[in-house]
């Protein structure tokens, strides 16, 4: 007779906690006009990692897509105003690794039938805290969420923290230099219309 052994058989939780207690979460604090070239960066250093990203809106997915294809990097911006055979198509191409990086959004990605996701990253936070724990399902135990967190983020952040109850581990990216905020036309205006001070004779 086979040797028969005591192991308690460990149940596997998918609550909020449990899931963030499981699965790699880094975040990384960038001023939004930074953002694009953080995650330019960011490819750079993860190789041929299969990576998703999440944008707040279509016109973001297909921004970013349209700046990687720029830069010599392969990647595909999947949203509802593609038509569903190309959400077949791009989820075939993800799946066989013919594509590295896909943008869409939380709607889209619950059609998707990716497998293999070894990089969630929240480009922009989702407004809903609950959202965040349905992305983190996606690379739950084999994989790693990613954040870039702005100013506008913030709020966001502090929801989901205080639904998985402890603070998401904050990094700062190999070989990524941040810039100086672009000037808006209202600040060179205002820059433009300052007297120069008069110096004391």
């Amino acid at each position: 007779m086979p040797e028969q052994t005591n192991k308690p058989i460990t149940k596997k939780y998918y609550d909020n906690i449990s899931i963030a207690k499981r699965t790699k979460q880094v975040a990384y604090f960038v001023e939004q006009h930074d953002k694009t070239a953080m995650f330019e960066q960011f490819i750079k250093n993860s190789g041929q990692k299969r990576i998703v990203v999440l944008t707040k809106s279509k016109r973001t997915a297909d921004e970013i897509s349209k700046y990687l294809t720029s830069k010599g990097i392969l990647a595909t911006a999947i949203h509802g105003n593609h038509r569903v055979e190309q959400k077949e198509e791009a989820s075939k191409a993800f799946n066989a690794a013919k594509i590295h990086v896909l943008m869409t959004t939380d709607m889209i990605l619950k059609t998707l039938n990716l497998t293999k996701i070894e990089v969630i990253v929240n480009y922009d936070l989702p407004q809903n805290p609950e959202e965040y724990f349905v992305r983190l399902k996606h690379v739950d135990e084999v994989g790693e969420a990613i954040s870039f967190v702005s100013k506008d983020d913030k709020n966001a952040l502090g929801a989901i923290e205080l639904m998985m109850k402890h603070e998401m581990l904050q990094e700062k990216l190999k070989d990524f230099s941040p810039t100086p905020a672009p000037q808006t036309l209202g600040q060179k205006s205002k820059e433009q219309k300052k007297k120069p001070q008069r110096t004391k004779k």
